[in-house]
């Protein structure tokens, strides 16, 4: 797959199905205490999509039959339940305000103590970001105990497949150490209570990766260094716990110039590391495979196959290397995986001499993903995966592989047969939520890095897989016409164009006609108007917006839209549009089709880029404007004026749906801030009061793109999460 722009500040390295989002700022104002569901006990669960993100790290207990955990880029930490199959979410209570600590940089286990689990926390290591934490757990995860660093780490920046950054000391279960990016080594001998900075051989730069990987090889201890220039040392170790030294006869050049992962061999007593030339995800072109017997210090080359050669198409076969997992039950007998290899398309090695010979199990992998359907991103067949830097080998089945992809978890347990291990794992960026009045489905979701989907059940991943025709990476617009539901509009990044229509209800799709010359570079929301007959697409800050009322045949600039506003439609007259200028803070209202639009009320400062403007369904000129930690207001005329909403004093995201018995207005949902702590509230009386329907065990981080109630089911409201899919609550029986 193409990388696919994000749009928004500070999104780092953002690939198809990479997860990659948005950095959030702190939300000014008032503390985040805990607060319980008061009166609206909820039952949540995922729509299941099947995945979607970047697995980062899988590591399986070492002497535990059936345990396992995988953590994500963006979307927390799981534990594999042998017994149903799943994995288990262990993030979801963190809340809106540690929305950075979703990302998990580094996960440890203690071989000793079968029921410990640390981890450490942080998305993003920018100025902007908060602090690192580490995780401790007793019981696997179900409950915790957190430490707040004074450092920041980097689960969603370059380098985020390398690790595990964080290690259980061989000798002492009371000793932890945990590699940073910019701030060296810490250690810790509480058992992660407390934190340490202690003295490490290098310096830390600019690059932001430091330590890359800590691993035990008996009773000793290395560390990956990730800020070498290629030909000063990288790969250090202790063997008292005090004094580190860099590792004797270690490669050099740029095939190795980073230690990506590695593995240690009880039996052989060798320590096999993967290198490449940059951290990874992205940007590795070179690389290779050595391993270290650690009683002799003698080092060997063992690389499957040296990147460089030429390709079919005359061109370069380039990649680095990435995972690494040693066979505990058979001597000799490892798995490694290329990352970045476009070209020839990534797999993952096996030998069992040691490295003498190996075989790409991609020769013979025969896929099955009809369970998740997206995966064959709209082709015939699905491809053996892309950013490869997370492999497991289950240490008591040795044909049991799994690695991590940029958009999935996929298993064997024969060396040949494959087929994602995801269930439960869900870690979509969602963008856009829509649920339609009528018809077979009730979701849409549009989403970053895997377009949009068309779920004709919440409990299977969409048997269409990703909308196609054409196929998108992120998602940028979603609508459908209210009065005409089986029309829906779509817009994102795509290769083969970036608008698209259906009249199905979002179950098949065709490409608009022609697009405006600006929707490659910058295509942005999209809306049509009640009945469909009118489309109205922006494209972005500074950009115009653009009218088509032949279905997307042509396009016209509106020269009096708003710069780079979303256009929103009214939901029973065709001939109104809506759009605010938070530039301004003025609602622009158009009455003759989206031809020209007019300032209507003014001074409605937003405080940041961010907005929300609702329509409710059924009315027309029933304006919600979500103003942030500005608050809620709401118009009734249209947007002429605007009153502001006393309920609540922030308003992030807001949504309709199917209004409680006997009430006659629509059930307003809402992710806000009615007294302290910024959650997920229902109103069955249009604002007058609120019911918190979320739990402090489901926060998910931040949540503030778009909430959506169901206009069928009463109580059913879908969350859009920024790293853990689309949450749907209901009424708990």
């Amino acid at each position: 797959m193409r990388t696919f722009p994000l749009s928004r500040r500070a999104v780092l390295a953002g690939t198809a199905a990479a997860a990659a989002v948005t950095a959030l700022p702190t939300v000014p104002g008032r503390a985040q205490a805990a607060v319980p569901a008061a009166g609206g006990a909820y039952r949540w669960r995922n729509a299941v999509q099947g995945g979607t993100g970047f697995v980062t790290g899988v590591l399986f207990h070492p002497s535990v039959r059936g345990l396992a955990y995988v953590r994500t880029d963006i979307g927390g930490a799981y534990r594999w339940d042998d017994r149903t199959d799943r994995w288990i979410p262990l993030t979801d209570h963190i809340g809106w305000d540690d929305w950075n600590l979703l990302g998990v940089e580094a996960m440890a286990v203690d071989p000793a103590h079968p029921n410990r689990l640390y981890l450490s926390l942080g998305t993003y290591a920018q100025s902007w970001a908060g602090n690192g934490a580490v995780l401790r757990s007793e019981d696997r995860g179900a409950t915790w105990k957190r430490t707040d660093l004074t450092v920041k780490l980097g689960a969603n920046e370059d380098g985020r497949g390398c690790g595990e950054r964080l290690l259980v000391d061989p000798r002492d279960s009371d000793t932890l150490w945990l590699g940073t990016r910019h701030d060296g080594l810490l250690k810790s001998t509480d058992r992660g209570a407390t934190w340490q900075a202690v003295s490490f051989p290098a310096a830390p730069s600019a690059t932001g990766q430091g330590i890359t990987l800590l691993v035990a090889a008996g009773r000793g201890v290395y560390a990956g260094w990730g800020d070498s220039d290629g030909t000063s040392a990288n790969l250090y170790r202790t063997a008292d716990g005090t004094t580190w030294e860099a590792v004797p006869g270690q490669p050099a050049g740029t095939a190795a110039k980073v230690p990506v992962r590695a593995a240690y061999d009880r039996h052989t007593c060798e320590l096999y590391v993967t290198y490449a030339n940059a951290p990874g995800p992205n940007g590795q072109s070179d690389g290779s495979v050595h391993k270290l017997r650690t009683t002799t210090g003698k080092w060997t080359e063992v690389t499957p196959v040296k990147p460089g050669g030429p390709t079919s198409d005359g061109g370069t076969d380039s990649f680095g290397y990435g995972g690494v997992a040693v066979d505990a039950r058979r001597p000799g007998t490892v798995v490694v995986s290329t990352n970045n290899r476009w070209s020839l398309v990534d797999t993952l090695y096996r030998t069992t001499d040691g490295g003498r010979t190996w075989t790409s199990l991609k020769d013979k992998a025969v896929f099955d993903v009809s369970e998740t359907p997206y995966l064959k991103w709209g082709a015939d067949k699905p491809k053996f995966g892309w950013w490869i830097q997370a492999v497991g080998l289950d240490p008591f089945d040795s044909r049991h592989i799994v690695y991590g992809t940029g958009a999935t978890l996929y298993g064997t347990r024969d060396l040949k047969n494959w087929a994602p291990e995801i269930r439960g794992l869900e870690e979509a960026s969602i963008r856009q939520l829509v649920s339609p009045p009528a018809g077979e489905a009730h979701l849409i979701s549009g989403s970053g890095d895997i377009g949009v989907m068309y779920h004709e059940r919440l409990t299977a991943s969409p048997s269409r897989g990703m909308a196609s025709n054409p196929v998108f990476g992120t998602s940028t617009g979603l609508a459908l016409a209210a009065a005409k539901p089986s029309y829906v509009v779509r817009a994102g990044w795509g290769d083969h164009g970036n608008g698209a229509w259906s009249d199905d209800g979002g179950r098949t799709w065709s490409p608009f006609a022609s697009q405006p010359s600006m929707a490659k570079s910058a295509p942005g929301p999209i809306t049509t108007n009640s009945d469909g007959n009118v489309l109205l697409w922006s494209f972005g800050t500074g950009n115009p917006g653009f009218r088509s009322a032949d279905n997307g045949g042509s396009w016209s600039e509106v020269a009096s839209f708003p710069k780079g506003a979303v256009p929103v439609a009214d939901p029973v007259d065709p001939s109104r549009f809506y759009a605010f200028d938070t530039t301004t803070g003025t609602l622009f209202a158009s009455t003759d089709s989206g031809l020209t639009f007019t300032a209507r009320a003014t001074g409605l400062d937003s405080g940041d880029t961010e907005f929300q403007l609702a329509v409710a369904p059924d009315r027309s000129g029933d304006l919600w404007l979500s103003l942030k930690w500005n608050g809620l207001y709401r118009s009734t005329d249209g947007g002429a004026t605007f009153t502001k909403v006393g309920t609540c004093w922030a308003s992030y995201t807001l949504g309709f749906g199917k209004a409680a018995e006997g009430a006659s207005y629509p059930a307003v949902y809402m992710v806000g801030s009615t007294e302290s702590i910024t959650a997920v509230y229902r109103s069955d009386d249009e604002a007058k009061s609120w019911t918190r329907i979320n739990d402090d065990q489901h926060q998910w981080g931040w949540t503030g793109a778009a909430i959506s109630g169901d206009p069928r089911v009463y109580g059913r409201v879908y969350i859009a999460t920024n790293g853990r899919g689309v949450q749907y609550g209901e009424p708990a029986r």
